[in-house]
């Protein structure tokens, strides 16, 4: 992955200029062009296999063996934050979040990040003895404690019940409106991309097909004229026409 010049006032800011990506001799990403400012929390759309979580693996520099073209360039610090929480299981939660980090002011500020998440007092406990969303609010507070520019979200609260994701909308939202870092978030749910996102990219054969921007205040309402109508053309765009209400 290529990097720009790291100046100031453009950390966070990511930006693809014809980029391609394959595996095996095939493309799965082709020629993006796509340029998003410091600050924005951008919701990635798209069909299985459409690309998404292979743009997010491309900007966060994993994935070498892949076959690229073109630039991909982020500036600044970058966090991923998986599917699954990825806590070691022989530390403890505190321990998971500062891992390679100097201990001391690291770990006071893991504390108090674990407060701002509802963790304040596992902090000693095992990974195996959290819930689902516990383990996802744990990540949460891994990712952001290392002040990241640029946070890569893939699918984080996927695998959490209703109640316990939209617990986790408000608490992202909170946090990323704090910490003000750009947020690419890879989603399924349309619902969701709807409730936090400022921009929303849609993914389809390897390409940007739709980008919309939002200007709806927060907390947003599923009720609100705007919301509904966008929300209809993003079903529509992933064939769920009959879904729409």
């Amino acid at each position: 992955m290529s990097a720009l010049q790291t100046l100031p006032s453009q950390l966070g800011r990511v930006q693809l200029s014809g980029f391609s990506r394959g595996f095996q001799g095939k493309n799965v990403l082709d020629a993006i062009d796509l340029d998003i400012p410091s600050g924005q929390f951008v919701a990635l759309l798209g069909e299985s296999g459409c690309g998404k979580t292979t743009l997010l693996r491309a900007l966060a520099g994993l994935d070498a063996h892949a076959q690229s073209a073109g630039v991909a360039r982020v500036q600044g610090n970058v966090s991923v934050l998986f599917q699954d929480s990825r806590l070691l299981p022989w530390l403890s939660v505190i321990d998971n979040l500062t891992l390679g980090l100097t201990y001391g002011q690291a770990t006071a500020a893991a504390q108090a990040l674990m407060n701002d998440v509802g963790l304040g007092d596992k902090a000693q406990a095992w990974p195996a003895t959290l819930s689902g969303g516990q383990k996802q609010r744990a990540a949460l507070a891994r990712s952001l404690l290392r002040e990241p520019h640029v946070l890569l979200a893939d699918e984080p609260l996927g695998a959490l019940d209703a109640l316990t994701r939209m617990r986790m909308h408000l608490l992202l939202r909170r946090l990323v409106e704090r910490v003000r870092p750009t947020v690419i978030l890879v989603t399924h749910n349309v619902d969701e991309s709807l409730l936090l996102a400022d921009r929303i990219l849609v993914l389809k054969d390897g390409k940007i097909a739709q980008d919309h921007a939002l200007d709806l205040p927060h907390p947003r309402r599923p009720d609100h004229p705007a919301f509904m109508q966008l929300r209809s053309t993003l079903l529509g765009s992933l064939g769920v026409e009959t879904a729409i209400t």
